[in-house]
């Protein structure tokens, strides 16, 4: 089986008009998008789905940044998913991240970094859950 990883395409992507340039990305690596959605994060999501965060000092203006306005919420699925994922959106901080990654083309911030994306199997299973819970395991 495939292996499933949830991706955010952030606010700030979105409010730029990159999500059909992220997605492509995604699509164009070979990867599956098994479900998707537009929605805002509301504040109880945030602290749920950034639990190890919130008594950390960057957590509040994270917060307030994740649920200032839509973004698109993504099952993606393929052949080592979460790495091949990460790869291709690049390191947290968008000046430090490569370029030909989605971060290192479009990013100049470590806070509005366009896209979050599991980081292990388990957060994965984890953050699907919050998410979709209807495909959750």
């Amino acid at each position: 089986m495939a292996e499933r990883s949830l991706v955010l395409i952030k606010p700030d992507a979105v409010r730029r008009g990159l999500v059909g340039e992220i997605i492509g990305r995604l699509e164009r690596k070979g990867l599956a998008v098994d479900a998707m959605r537009l929605r805002t994060m509301d504040r109880a999501l945030a602290d749920q789905h950034y639990a190890e965060h919130v008594e950390r000092d960057f957590y509040p203006p994270l917060r307030d940044f994740m649920t200032s306005g839509n973004l698109v919420a993504l099952v993606v699925s393929g052949d080592e998913a979460i790495a091949v994922i990460r790869t291709l959106i690049g390191s947290t901080d968008g000046r430090k991240a490569a370029p030909g990654s989605i971060r290192g083309d479009f990013s100049l911030s470590n806070r509005e970094n366009l896209v979050h994306a599991s980081d292990s199997v388990d957060s994965a299973k984890r953050e699907i859950a919050l998410w979709f819970p209807e495909l959750a395991e």
